[in-house]
């Protein structure tokens, strides 16, 4: 159709007598001719098929474990370094014959060639590292990898125990054979004690290379020596424990340091201490912990809080266990207290007489009316919402969780909420309400009011099923609901002096891993939280060394980040000017000094050798780097060749506009030539 409309149209245009030849009339007709059929056919609205091939070359990853124990347990560094450079030769001889070759690290930056490595990371995870490959090139020509460690893995699980996709070519470094060594492997103690009372730490001492004798064992704190003990070597085990009982000092926190004395020959000093990091308090925190009727909420909150030495919880409960006379305490827990009955009415009288700190938890038997009169910085009409589950404000910064347990909030089960929230001022939502996997504004557990007479409350009676899912999907404590509900009763308890400006830690104590945080806070004279404040803050190590941070606080712009530090016991103080006065606050902090590097004696060339087994590659060592290049190239893995098939519309074709004007230029061109348009 399209060629007889070219034709019809270039017929009727030129069969008449032209002022030109013959041939150049059929010239001009056969020009009119495709132009007019070309526009038909693209009015038709064709498409093209295309086909592309792409291929991928075969890629080969360097994974080198940059920790400090490979070097450690390395008997020749300069060995170590040889190493390095054969793998760099490696890679490039694997390169010439079309491999792609990758350099990893447990690093995330990791440096161009292994030859640069530097190997300062403090612990070892093959598994993230090996996971990480393995999800990082899904769906990619990842051939195999070569993994140069000595074994030693002291983070995440064990690899040996997870299926890899790919095969694994251990190059086996450092040495196995155990050298002359002292260590503190494990130190067992409570990390909260009380004024005056009598402790103990436990340690346990390792040691290798010993036929016989003893070795002194001391605990000390700021260079004081406080106990000694004597372990006897035999060479029958490889582990010997000793005790120290020790009597708590002024509150605070307190370093102590678990020494073993250097003997003859120790290849090193790394693994020779460690610290314990222990809270004295002045006494327990007393809370009353009281409900309208029995209820799995008291039993799952009853069991949170004892399990910090920090609580001394009692249990009250009208008719049953009723509230005695003459009895005080620090904080207040009322489950679905004021009731809708007369019963407890006691106990809310007692709190309020009291001013005590309190954490309502409201259910179905809960009085909204009283409630809402009681002036916790929510109210709550009546009615219920829609059920929900807990997620963590990111907002909130009063306390942390830490980030593995905080994690676990989002799977806990849906739980019934009650009536829709209102919030007053100075309200602040810690948890809010996800909605079926969504997350929305609408508060779940709230907490308001001034240091010393805060209160916070929880919009459901239904919070036991989130212990009780915890507890079957872990194996470890439902950590994530007993630190939350212990970090909650810690915060409304907060020291009741008004302080204009407030700087805590976020966390109990910190590794030398993670980024040292503070939260900071800042108040006028009638204790409305304001920003922009310029704040000081001198931080000061244990050997009296001062350093200066300066900032601002802003609103929602997180807390102050002081990055990582160095273990041991710090000492801060903030300075500000508020509303033209001079504020100071001071606090302390700890860094726990984590060894992980040097807790062993030796290199587990066995963990590499299983890996290898299970993942279908060999075991290899330094000197056998040609047999191990010689296995890569013999393997002869294949190119992946990706086809992918394109459908597009013919018109797009820019070449395709081209033509069309030619076909019209050169038939003005010749008519225009030939005496006539």
């Amino acid at each position: 159709m399209c060629l007889a409309v070219g034709a019809g149209y270039a017929a009727l245009l030129y069969s008449k007598r032209a002022p030109w030849s013959k041939a150049v009339n059929y010239g001009l007709a056969f020009l009119r001719f495709t132009l007019v059929s070309l526009l038909c056919w693209l009015l038709l609205g064709p498409i093209i098929r295309r086909n592309s091939t792409t291929e991928e070359a075969p890629t080969v990853v360097f994974a080198v474990d940059d920790s400090r124990s490979v070097p450690l347990y390395t008997a020749d560094t300069t060995s170590l370094r040889r190493t390095l450079t054969g793998l760099d030769a490696m890679a490039a001889r694997l390169r010439d014959a079309g491999y792609e070759v990758q350099l990893r690290t447990l690093d995330t930056a990791s440096p161009a060639q292994a030859a640069q490595l530097r190997f300062r990371q403090s612990a070892t995870n093959l598994d993230q590292l090996l996971t990480g490959l393995q999800e990082g090139y899904q769906g990619r020509n990842l051939a195999a990898v070569v993994l140069a460690s000595d074994g030693l893995a002291n983070q995440g699980r064990p690899p040996v125990y997870a299926d890899f996709t790919y095969p694994i070519y251990p190059l086996a470094l450092g040495d196995t054979v155990p050298r002359r060594d002292l260590r503190v492997t494990d130190l067992r103690y409570n990390r909260v004690a009380f004024s005056g009372n009598r402790f103990p730490i436990e340690a346990e001492i390792g040691y290798d290379g010993f036929s016989s004798g003893s070795a002194n064992v001391l605990i000390r704190e700021n260079g004081r020596v406080l106990a000694r003990q004597t372990v006897q070597l035999n060479p029958n085990r490889r582990l010997q424990r000793t005790q120290f009982l020790l009597t708590a000092a002024a509150p605070g926190k307190h370093r102590y340091e678990v020494l073993v004395e250097q003997q003859p020959g120790e290849f090193t000093l790394l693994n020779n201490a460690r610290n314990a990091y222990v809270e004295v308090v002045k006494g327990r925190l007393r809370v009353l912990l009281a409900g309208a009727v029995p209820h799995p909420d008291l039993k799952a909150l009853r069991a949170a809080l004892i399990q910090n030495d920090n609580f001394d919880v009692t249990l009250v409960l009208p008719g049953i266990s009723p509230l005695r006379a003459n009895q005080d305490y620090d904080v207040a827990v009322l489950h679905q207290l004021p009731s809708r009955t007369a019963e407890g009415r006691d106990i809310v009288q007692y709190v309020r007489t009291r001013r005590l700190p309190a954490f309502y938890i409201l259910g179905a038997q809960s009085d909204l009316g009283a409630y809402n009169n009681l002036g916790t910085g929510v109210r709550v009409n009546g009615g219920t919402g829609p059920d929900a589950s807990p997620v963590l404000n990111p907002n909130f910064t009063r306390f942390a969780l830490d980030a593995g347990v905080a994690s676990r909030l989002t799977d806990y089960p849906q739980v019934p909420v009650v009536g829709t929230p209102q919030l007053g001022g100075g309200a602040e939502v810690i948890l809010r309400q996800q909605v079926n996997g969504t997350r929305t504004t609408r508060p779940l557990l709230v907490v308001a009011g001034q240091a010393g007479q805060r209160q916070a409350t929880l919009l459901t009676d239904g919070s036991w099923q989130w212990r009780l899912e915890e507890a079957a999907t872990h194996d470890d404590k439902p950590s994530a609901y007993d630190g939350l509900m212990t970090r909650l009763l810690q915060l409304l308890t907060q020291d009741s002096r008004r302080k204009r400006l407030d700087v805590y830690p976020t966390q109990d104590a910190f590794n030398t891993t993670d980024e040292v945080t503070l939260g900071v806070e800042t108040y006028n004279a009638v204790f409305e939280r304001v920003y922009g404040q310029r704040i000081t803050l001198t931080l000061t190590d244990e050997q009296n060394r001062p350093r200066t941070f300066n900032f601002t606080n802003r609103e929602n712009g997180g807390p102050l980040n002081l990055g990582t530090l160095p273990g041991g016991l710090y000492r801060y103080t903030a300075r500000a000017t508020v509303a033209g006065q001079a504020q100071e606050d001071r606090g302390e902090l700890l860094v726990q000094e984590q060894q992980l590097e040097a807790a062993a004696s030796r290199a587990d060339h066995n963990m590499l050798y299983q890996l290898a087994q299970r993942s279908g590659g060999r075991l290899y060592y330094p000197a056998q780097l040609q047999q191990l290049e010689q296995q890569l190239i013999q393997a002869k893995f294949k190119p992946v060749l990706y086809t992918q098939e394109e459908l597009k519309d013919i018109i797009d074709e820019k070449w395709l506009f081209f033509l069309l004007l030619a076909l019209a230029t050169a038939e003005w061109a010749i008519r225009r030539y030939s005496g006539s348009i």
